[in-house]
């Protein structure tokens, strides 16, 4: 039985983590930055400077943001903060601009002076916007995670001065509680009163921007194109919603998505080929809810190592995690599921995040198949062994493992993708 304190903390993460936002969480995060200062500041500026981290500049460059009229970067997710944003929606900020809004962001875009540096800062994630109205200024900065405002000031008083810390996981529940083992405990004991309703909202708003993604000319279109070209088996379906959900999202539907270790691409595809299976097999209710948490906490507990934003596709984190589910909801226990984890991370570990954009759809079904084919080999009696490559002698060493890649050895790798993107200059 899993200790009482264990499964607080268990659900106290899934709390924290399983939270829904309209948009890329990187734009949405400059928006809602935007929108605090706004609301400092009592008006619109004539002049913002917005500092950024490069994973900020690489994860907003290329994604459309909502509610924008097809607009990209970060000028935009400044504006639309500042034109109509709602900051007490959080990463919902920007879901509900009225059609007259895109006029007034125009005529944002094209009066203010928006200045963007890319700044140095000991925080992967950090934005530091100033707004300036006559003589009166106001300034909010958010580190770490993407709601964690450290700093605010209005005309030079200061509001709120925390210290700034390199802790991706700051004011929250700390993971090192989380372990394979306790997790399928977890999932087996857990009441299901205690998280039902977090897991069933991420059910409904992923299956739905999945479907519109299918529906519709979304991105690169990924999700048809396995649809259509490989067949309509139910691993090819886990695929296809899964990259159909990030096609719709990349490209900037303004569906709300269910967002897990701050991405929302993370949340789809940790959700979407369990619902699949789930479907496919006729599970129900519970033993579906029961089998997401298993593939939402293994995709939670090895981006604990990885930290929220880094040149390691946390796609992969939850493709791995989604193999767990679908695992344990065709009925394997610890065993089965700590042997797909070991088997999917040594398959695709180490490939790159370029930023948000249409190409992720494609990575995500890589990403599935991953999983998949490590809970298949399982089945087959096959597996990596510890000692080859980065696998270790058990499945949390082998997740300790992709930590250290992605903290230690991928760090030049995150200079170099920056590099290549700003292309000399910061956008």
């Amino acid at each position: 039985m899993l200790k009482e304190n264990v499964m607080r903390d268990y659900i106290a993460i899934l709390s924290e983590e399983l939270v829904p936002a309209t948009g890329c969480t990187e734009p949405i995060a400059i928006a809602y930055c935007a929108a605090t200062v706004k609301k400092l500041l009592g008006k619109l500026p004539e002049r913002v400077t917005a500092t950024v981290s490069g994973n900020i500049l690489k994860n907003v460059k290329s994604v459309v943001v909502p509610n924008t009229g097809g607009r990209k970067g970060i000028r935009p997710a400044i504006a639309a903060g500042m034109v109509a944003g709602d900051p007490d929606r959080d990463l919902q900020v920007i879901a509900d601009l009225p059609p007259e809004a895109l006029t007034a962001l125009d005529d944002f875009l094209r009066t203010a002076d928006i200045d963007v540096i890319c700044g140095e800062s000991p925080c992967k994630l950090d934005i530091d916007i100033q707004a300036f109205a006559g003589k009166h200024s106001a300034r909010v900065r958010i580190t770490n995670h993407h709601t964690n405002i450290v700093h605010m000031e209005r005309d030079g008083q200061v509001l709120r001065d925390l210290p700034v810390v390199d802790a991706a996981e700051e004011h929250m529940t700390d993971k090192s509680c989380l372990n394979v083992e306790d997790i399928v405990r977890f999932a087996d004991t857990v009441p299901l009163e205690a998280v039902q309703d977090l897991l069933l909202r991420q059910i409904e708003q992923n299956t739905a921007i999945a479907e519109e993604g299918l529906r519709g000319a979304w991105g690169a279109q990924i999700g048809r194109i396995l649809l259509e070209d490989y067949g309509d088996d139910v691993k090819q379906r886990a695929k296809a919603y899964a990259a159909a959900g990030s096609d719709a999202r990349m490209s900037g539907c303004e569906m709300p998505v269910v967002i897990l270790s701050g991405s929302g691409n993370q949340g789809i595809t940790a959700c979407l080929p369990v619902v699949v299976y789930a479907k496919h097999i006729g599970a129900t209710q519970e033993q579906l809810i029961r089998a997401l948490l298993v593939s939402d906490l293994v995709t939670i507990h090895q981006k604990s190592g990885i930290g929220r934003l880094s040149a390691y596709c946390g796609a992969i984190s939850a493709g791995v995690g989604a193999g767990a589910g679908i695992c344990y909801l065709l009925g394997g226990g610890f065993s089965a599921v700590a042997h797909t984890v070991v088997n999917a991370v040594a398959i695709l570990s180490g490939t790159i995040c370029d930023g948000a954009k249409p190409s992720c759809a494609a990575k995500i079904a890589a990403a599935v198949d991953a999983g998949i084919m490590g809970y298949r080999m399982y089945l087959h009696h096959r597996e990596f062994h510890s000692g080859e490559g980065i696998v270790a002698g058990s499945v949390d060493d082998t997740i300790a493992n992709v930590g250290l890649l992605a903290q230690q050895g991928m760090r030049q790798t995150d200079h170099t993708i920056l590099r290549i993107m700003q292309d000399g200059e910061c956008l």
